[in-house]
């Protein structure tokens, strides 16, 4: 089941440089959030600080009820996707998607049959069917993003986030794979947080945008409401040249997480 993800009064500090001022954010179940602002706003501090990879200074992090603080990394479940794919180049694709299931404990760890099943469900549900075989030194940039997503979904992670998941690649494919993106979201129903600075990208894909700068968020609403109510003079200057025709209209959230196994 997806969760909701509350974030209360983060803070974080790098040596004198106050990356998060006290960040409060609310994340509906199912729900697809973009952090957008500027380099050095905070929002992959953010991003990171939700994951656990970011050591905190203040605040707390809850999953549904569950306090986020006193999981270790692996039990908070996390299903993460970097900008640069951060796939294992030695291995092919159906080891790569398959690592953190063999990784898991013996108690718990999928018998080999179940993570081959489930291997082959994902590459069809990111459209790799067939390239399980190949390493990602075959695959073109696009072909490697969805083999790290499918690698994310393969845990059955409680959040998905990702950080700058097209940052790297030629503006063709990333347009390609927003929708992509937007509809398999739209399939699996994941809570999901994706750090962007891209507005086209933001305001494309999410169901609602939190706008960061210096360290705290701004606003936080839909496309329209963020365009036509703009809530300070940062957002105003943001957003001056965004052409709300081009942002989604508002979404129903998905009925049921797809099951995966």
């Amino acid at each position: 089941m997806s969760v909701a993800v509350t974030v209360k009064n983060l803070t974080k500090s790098f040596g004198r440089y106050p990356a998060l001022g006290g960040v409060s954010l609310q994340v509906e179940a199912g729900e697809l959030v973009a952090l957008l602002g500027p380099s050095g706003s905070g929002k992959t501090t953010l991003l990171r600080a939700v994951a656990g990879l970011e050591q905190i200074d203040g605040g707390q992090v809850f999953f549904g009820d569950i306090d986020a603080n006193q999981l270790t990394l692996r039990e908070r479940r996390i299903g993460f996707v970097f900008q640069h794919y951060a796939l294992f180049r030695h291995m092919p694709v159906m080891d790569n998607i398959a690592f953190g299931l063999r990784a898991r404990p013996r108690k718990t760890r999928p018998s080999a049959q179940a993570i081959r099943d489930k291997v082959s469900e994902l590459l069809s549900l990111v459209q790799l069917d067939g390239l399980e075989a190949r390493y990602p030194s075959q695959l073109s940039g696009g072909q490697r993003q969805r083999v790290a997503l499918a690698r994310a979904l393969a845990i059955e992670p409680r959040v998905l986030l990702l950080d700058e998941p097209f940052g790297a690649l030629d503006a063709k494919v990333r347009k390609d794979l927003r929708k992509w993106l937007r509809d398999l979201h739209q399939r699996t129903g994941h809570t999901t947080l994706f750090v962007t600075h891209d507005q086209d990208e933001a305001f494309e894909l999410a169901d609602r945008i939190a706008i960061l700068n210096l360290g705290k968020i701004e606003q936080i609403g839909t496309a329209a409401e963020i365009v036509r109510s703009p809530k300070t003079s940062f957002v105003e200057d943001f957003v001056q040249d965004i052409d709300l025709k081009r942002a989604p209209p508002a979404r129903d959230k998905p009925a049921a997480r797809l099951s995966l196994i």
